[in-house]
């Protein structure tokens, strides 16, 4: 079987998400790769270099300069002419592109997949992580979404894929790119990074929040998250969010503060290798999931650990 794994970039360098797709994309087959983008050689070389890629199929061309996703799915259904598989990122940009993928093949989607069984079925949560389905497409071309936290990540070096350029045609012209508000930050990437501490809405404002979280983050090297309650009262921005419609992560610390841990949120948490909670509730359900919990009064605790720290 041969896959085409979508790679998500930013113009200069490959996502880490598309790193754990090759690797769900090599326990099908052959792995090749779609990147997509305006003066992406760089991009290109770069994942050229994974280990276990055999050849990078380059759309390089202005109108794809934003990677509208109107204008890459086509270029993806062309291309699976010649791969039984299609594999994107379960992030905001795969999703975005997987879907119009699916509907232009006449397939279905498999969606979030963590798993890749022998028999040709893959493993998918539902129910807000709660249970685990086995799921099985009988079409002859796959579209599948793999979620980053479930794979090991292929190395980034040590490949020797063959790299060659396509052609895209022009563009569809059923959207333009407008403009793009992105929050810019040193901090690591939260899908990437190590270590997150995550903010809720006990911490009551958005002055409050930024005041005691960004100093800790600092002092971790850290990563700063939000429930989606903290996000949709305004204390952090959209891409801080960590939960069922947010951003699934799995680092090696999350420490969740003034967060209750509803089911959506340990959704997108809930894997992660060590889990802290601090909470004034010592009934919050996030207790639940923690591995170490310390009950107290956020406002209070969060600066001693800090100058502590």
């Amino acid at each position: 079987m041969k896959t085409l794994v979508l790679v998500e970039h930013d113009g200069s360098s490959v996502k880490d998400a598309t790193l754990a797709a090759v690797t769900a994309a090599a326990q099908l087959g052959e792995v090749h790769l779609l990147v997509a983008g305006s003066n992406v050689g760089a991009v290109a070389d770069a994942a050229a270099k994974i280990a276990g890629v055999g050849k990078v199929h380059v759309a390089d061309a202005a109108h794809l300069e934003h990677q509208l996703a109107e204008d890459v799915a086509p270029i993806a259904v062309e291309q699976m002419g010649h791969h039984d598989a299609f594999l994107a990122p379960a992030t905001t940009y795969g999703k975005n592109i997987a879907p119009r993928v699916a509907a232009l093949l006449d397939v279905v989607q498999l969606s979030d997949i963590l798993s890749v069984e022998e028999d040709g079925s893959f493993t998918r949560p539902i129910y807000a992580g709660n249970a685990i389905a086995t799921v099985k497409s009988k079409d002859s071309k796959k579209v599948i979404t793999v979620r980053g936290t479930a794979f090991e990540k292929a190395a980034a070096s040590g490949g020797s894929g063959t790299v060659e350029k396509i052609d895209v045609g022009g563009a569809s012209g059923k959207s333009s790119f407008v403009g793009a508000e992105l929050s810019k930050s040193e901090r690591p990437e939260l899908t990437s990074a190590m270590v997150i501490v995550s903010g809720g809405r006990a911490f009551g404002s958005s002055d409050q929040f930024h005041a005691l979280l960004d100093p800790l983050a600092d002092k971790l090297g850290a990563a700063v998250g939000a429930s989606r309650a903290a996000v949709d009262a305004g204390y952090a921005p959209n891409d801080y969010q960590v939960g069922q419609t947010g951003k699934i992560v799995a680092p090696q610390v999350y420490i969740a503060i003034g967060i209750s841990g509803a089911i959506q949120h340990l959704a997108g948490m809930k894997d992660s290798k060590t889990i802290i909670a601090i909470n004034k509730d010592e009934e919050a359900p996030i207790f639940q999931v923690a591995d170490l919990g310390l009950v107290g009064d956020l406002f209070k605790i969060v600066p001693e650990l800090t100058e502590k720290l």
